[in-house]
């Protein structure tokens, strides 16, 4: 059986916004000084920040606790440090993620040369307490041939390579070349992000920046989402459950 998601579309320009000279970032939910009783998440999901850092700036040492978050770096990259003694640097491309869990310390600063851009992404955890944890991996840079790949999972035996979170929810994304079209099942809810170029997502159009929240009638099939790009473009995709 066919499942017709509900698709609804949120462009750039109606996110909220954030100006702090080194930081510039848009909430696509109630963040910060940013408050909306519309946009307080979308299921489990609820934080997708598109942040912009300024060379050589960053997030001096703050803490967290209770919350997975995911970075998805575009441009630049992002140096973490925390209370456990970890240390990494994720390039464009590339996805770290952090299990804040029964509390974690850290810091993150951009690019020493360029302005770094990314997403940032919190998602609730299926429980609280969780001994708390940080790992990125670096994927590869071509375009996508036939599906998006999964870059994060919550399950166990997700394949190897995949990075892991305390959370029912999946996260793809990669680039696509003009003209490629891709048909692939993400979740009973999903939310798009446009990362660069334009897309259609189900015949809607969407361009850099944009996002679109996707919903399954309850109790139906996960829908099949087709993705075409217009020009080059860069997606990311976070599935959720019902």
């Amino acid at each position: 059986m066919t499942t017709t998601p509900t698709i609804t579309t949120i462009p750039y320009s109606s996110l909220g916004k954030a100006e702090f000279g080194w930081l510039s970032a848009r909430h696509h939910f109630s963040f910060g000084h940013y408050y909306n009783p519309e946009k307080m998440g979308f299921g489990i999901l609820r934080v997708v920040n598109d942040d912009r850092v300024s060379a050589g700036t960053g997030f001096d040492p703050h803490p967290h606790k209770d919350m997975e978050i995911i970075t998805y770096v575009r441009q630049g990259e992002i140096r973490h440090q925390d209370n456990l003694g970890n240390e990494g640097t994720t390039p464009a491309g590339s996805v770290q993620v952090m299990s804040a869990g029964s509390g974690i310390t850290h810091a993150e600063y951009a690019s020493q040369t360029q302005t770094t851009t990314l997403y940032q992404i919190w998602l609730q955890p299926r429980q609280k307490g969780v001994a708390p944890r940080w790992d990125m991996a670096q994927f590869p840079q071509k375009p996508v041939v036939g599906q998006l790949p999964l870059l994060v999972s919550g399950e166990q035996n997700a394949p190897q390579g995949t990075l892991y979170i305390h959370a029912n929810a999946t996260l793809h994304g990669g680039k696509l070349a003009a003209g490629t079209t891709i048909q692939q099942a993400f979740g009973a809810k999903a939310y798009v992000l446009v990362s660069a170029g334009e897309i259609t997502l189900n015949g809607h159009p969407l361009a850099g920046g944009d996002a679109a929240q996707v919903e399954a009638p309850q109790g139906q099939p996960t829908p099949q989402l087709t993705l075409t790009a217009s020009t080059d473009a860069e997606v990311v995709i976070i599935g959720l459950p019902e």
